[in-house]
């Protein structure tokens, strides 16, 4: 049973693909399919006939041999360019994988799962990508795709820039941050659209820092504004500027 497991891991990571990915593909719970994997179950006759038909790879293969084996298999070649350090790679964190990424953000195996993508306007490097949710950091929509680099620690924060922000209780959220010389020990965090109110965040709290390169949003999503929303929202807006730099004067 062990090559038929190891065979379908193998598989999903050639092509990029993650549990629940490979599982929606083959009409199969997510867990069960980690049983498969971890060699904790059987893989059934109808299952391997989909992997079969959808790899183009005999049963009995998938059965006897290691088709993961070669000593330049796919997925070998697929880390060294990730490592490659003048070549772009973009991971791409959808809404859906957020619960996964608070577990997995420090694990090499989850982050390898991730889809990557590539950007023309972008140079070479390092970048994570996170579909955002919600409406405040209107008016940028909700489904936006923000892309990143990371940044380590708050000497690198750059005031009222806007960060993906992964912490231990907000989870993944996309915010401006304000911080104050007077302490590094907190992080402001604020959003776009003055409905919300500004936040202090613990540092000892956050888990990862990525600083906003890019903004991807499909066509047509883009929010409409009424010229009165406008107008209330850069009122407000300016109304918690005041208020945040005599909280910092003070």
């Amino acid at each position: 049973m062990s090559i038929v497991c190891r065979n379908l891991k193998f598989l999903r990571k050639q092509k990029g693909w993650t549990q629940q990915e490979f599982a929606d593909k083959l009409g199969i719970k997510r867990s069960l399919l980690g049983a498969y994997e971890e060699e904790r179950a059987e893989p059934r006759t109808e299952v391997l006939e989909l992997v079969s038909d959808m790899f183009r790879i005999s049963i009995d293969d998938l059965l006897r041999r290691d088709v993961g084996s070669q000593k330049e298999s796919f997925l070998e070649k697929r880390r060294q360019q990730k490592m490659g350090s003048d070549r772009q790679v973009i991971e791409f964190v959808p809404v859906k994988a957020a619960a996964g990424y608070l577990a997995g953000y420090n694990d090499d195996e989850f982050i390898e799962e991730l889809n990557t993508f590539t950007l023309p306007m972008m140079g070479a490097g390092n970048y994570r990508a996170f579909e955002i949710a919600g409406d405040s950091m209107l008016p940028t929509p909700s489904g936006s795709v923000i892309v990143c680099h990371k940044v380590d620690g708050w000497d690198e924060i750059r005031n009222n820039e806007a960060y993906i922000v992964v912490t231990n209780r907000e989870g993944i959220v996309y915010k401006r941050i304000l911080k104050t010389n007077r302490s590094k020990s907190k992080i402001t965090l604020v959003s776009d659209n003055p409905q919300y109110e500004p936040y202090a965040v613990g540092m000892e709290d956050v888990l990862e820092l990525w600083q906003s390169d890019a903004v991807i949003s499909k066509s047509g999503q883009q929010s409409r504004l009424s010229v009165n929303h406008l107008a209330d929202m850069v009122s407000h807006l300016q109304d918690q500027v005041s208020m945040l730099k005599k909280r910092i004067k003070d």
